[in-house]
């Protein structure tokens, strides 16, 4: 048995505990490093629990050493008073500084599809900065750059399944002809830890083994959970509008505007092969009889740091 400590960030959270769980079970020793140092820990005490402490250096140097690999997930969907794109970028920047100072032998991101620095998105302009200064570091490194990620602790595809479930129609941005590639998540958790063994540098368009349109992939799950609506094509804005209201009375933000005009840029599309073998739809029929009965909130994960993201659903 390996005696390799590996490090992921989140490892409470969505695709770093499946990381996690991938690499206890291969025999390596894992360390978290986490924002939510007293949430539900489903390893007990095969994960040696760190916070990040991105206001030190040492500190957050200190968590890192004697560890091998550093599997980062850390990042932020959208712009919030508690949280920002910018900080995410800096914090990131310093835990790649940390983890050279450190002697971290490779480091594993988990970026985006099709990031630019001279995107207008800062999503994907932060991702695309976060990649260079990766590259630049000299530190052993493999980017994944998965699209939209699906599992039991989603939060996309489950509240596509909600919205069906609980309206009369559904609303998509135009006609609805731009592309997403989901992946599961244990597939890109399998990934990450299989290019962890590696030295090569390395960037991987993390897609799945199916390809959708947003009108068909709205269809798909409809037509699984045995719920189908009509579709309505509406301007941006119409459909801004009522993903905030919806947001609002759930107490969360359910789509941004970068968001819409990521997805009609077809950002989330690539013509890669597929990186993984799960298709959305064989799962999605395996957790039909539960997809989309309750609405997940990624405000509700992010205020509430004790919960699991299952008990936060």
């Amino acid at each position: 048995m390996s005696k390799e400590i590996h490090v992921v960030t989140g490892a409470f959270g969505y695709s770093g505990k499946y990381i996690a769980k991938r690499l206890i079970d291969s025999g390596y020793s894992v360390r978290t490093l986490t924002n939510s140092v007293n949430r539900f820990n489903p390893f007990g005490n095969k994960v040696e629990v760190y916070p990040f402490n991105f206001d030190s250096h040492e500190k957050l140097t200190e968590s890192l050493k004697g560890a091998d690999v550093l599997y980062n997930t850390y990042w932020v969907r959208f712009n919030h008073s508690n949280f920002k794109h910018a900080s995410a970028v800096e914090n990131t920047l310093r835990l790649f500084d940390a983890a050279k100072n450190a002697g971290i032998r490779r480091i594993v991101h988990i970026s985006i599809t099709n990031p630019s620095e001279s995107s207008n998105l800062e999503y994907f302009k932060g991702k695309a900065r976060l990649e260079k200064a990766l590259i630049e570091s000299g530190i052993s490194n493999a980017i994944l750059r998965p699209t939209v990620l699906f599992g039991k602790e989603d939060i996309l595809i489950n509240n596509i399944a909600w919205i069906i479930r609980n309206f009369p129609s559904v609303a998509i941005f135009g006609k609805g002809d731009y592309r997403l590639q989901p992946i599961y998540v244990d597939d890109l958790a399998a990934l990450a830890v299989e290019q962890g063994m590696k030295n090569e540098n390395i960037i991987i368009d993390a897609i799945g083994p199916e390809t959708f349109t947003y009108r068909a992939l709205i269809e798909e799950i409809g037509e699984i959970i045995g719920v189908q609506r009509p579709i309505i094509s509406v301007p941006d804005s119409i459909g801004y509008i009522a993903g905030w209201i919806i947001g609002k009375f759930m107490g969360d933000v359910l789509i941004t505007w970068e968001e819409i005009k990521g997805l009609k840029a077809d950002l989330l599309y690539s013509n890669a092969p597929p990186a993984g073998k799960t298709k959305l739809t064989d799962w999605a029929r395996s957790n039909a009889s539960t997809l989309g009965l309750k609405y997940a909130s990624e405000l509700a994960r992010r205020m509430n740091r004790d919960l699991s993201y299952e008990e936060l659903k």
